[in-house]
């Protein structure tokens, strides 16, 4: 018998491959979905597992995306009167 997977309930080995194709905002909200989920509590042990998985999964891809974000930053570099004079990576020194 075959057993139809809700949303949020896909096995670890393909919850990489959806999520992969989710913006930040639908990955964040799925984890959110999850973590309601999750408190109430009126989700099955072997679901509550698989939820459990698939937060993790999309709590570390956003981590990933916010990382990636920040690497990108760049930090507005100002003279002495104030005024922008151009750019730099935001990790750099200096």
């Amino acid at each position: 018998m075959l057993r139809t997977m809700d949303e949020g309930t896909s096995t670890p080995a393909d919850a990489g491959h959806d999520i992969a194709g989710l913006s930040f905002e639908q990955a964040l909200a799925a984890l959110e979905q999850i973590v309601q989920q999750l408190e109430r509590g009126d989700v099955p042990l072997d679901q509550s597992i698989s939820l459990y998985e698939r937060g993790e999964a999309l709590r570390t891809a956003c981590q990933q995306r916010l990382d990636a974000a920040q690497a990108r930053i760049e930090r507005i570099v100002t003279a002495a009167d104030g005024r922008a004079t151009g750019t730099r990576p935001f990790d750099a020194e200096g």
